[in-house]
């Protein structure tokens, strides 16, 4: 269930380009499970088609599982953030960049990725207590590739450790989660918990590019040498 935002951002196009009576219906649960998951429900996808009207049966051939019908929702829920790109070659103006896109999409629909993330947590209590059973589950990484296109220029200068090691500590402080610690612990406005996301991921791109330039400036020396 863990599907990239390029493999998302397909689906979408070729679901949007659909039409009919089967793109009506789908389209419907959608909107139904939006709806549903914006009230800061997590609903099954029974819960989906009475809401919305259908049958379980028709239901069930769009969205096989509940993980299945919670990853449209969220995808239809980041949007544009899927298809983000940026033009810049400075990895901290494109981190920027990625943040303006981001942060203001993931405010909007803050209670369906709440949602999710509760469906994440719930799966995973039950897979702990062992009782999930053969229900699929619900991933979440589109984070990953958009970090990692994010700081996509310092591929080349970073040691691919490093690089994994900077695209994984920005994925802290992006995403749903922001909000969780920003808003709800913090209690920051929308512009301080912008303000506080973007000087620390700024913060981080450039200790990862000095702390690069420090080690190789510690090994010239050695090699001067030789």
């Amino acid at each position: 269930m863990n599907v990239s935002r390029q493999q998302a951002a397909v689906s979408e196009d070729a679901g949007s380009a659909a039409r009919g009576p089967r793109a009506r219906t789908r389209r419907l649960m959608l909107e139904t499970a939006t709806r549903l998951m914006q009230a800061g429900a997590t609903p099954s996808v029974s819960e989906v088609a009475e809401a919305a009207e259908v049958s379980r049966a028709t239901a069930y051939r769009y969205f096989p599982s509940q993980a299945a019908l919670v990853q449209a929702v969220v995808n239809e829920g980041l949007g544009p953030i899927l298809t983000w790109k940026s033009a810049s070659t400075d990895p901290e103006r494109r981190v920027v960049e990625l943040f303006d896109t981001a942060m203001p999409r993931i405010e909007a629909f803050e209670a369906t990725f709440k949602a999710a993330l509760k469906l994440s947590l719930d799966q995973w209590a039950r897979r702990q207590a062992g009782t999930l059973g053969g229900e699929p589950a619900f991933t979440r990484g589109h984070r990953v590739d958009l970090l990692k296109d994010a700081i996509a220029p310092l591929k080349d200068r970073l040691p691919p450790r490093e690089f994994k090691r900077l695209a994984q500590a920005l994925s802290l402080i992006f995403g749903v989660e922001v909000l969780i610690v920003l808003k709800d612990i913090w209690g920051l406005d929308s512009r301080k918990r912008m303000s506080v996301a973007q000087w620390a991921a700024s913060a981080l791109v450039r200790a990862a590019v000095v702390e690069s330039m420090a080690k190789g400036d510690r090994s010239a020396p050695a090699i001067a040498t030789k």
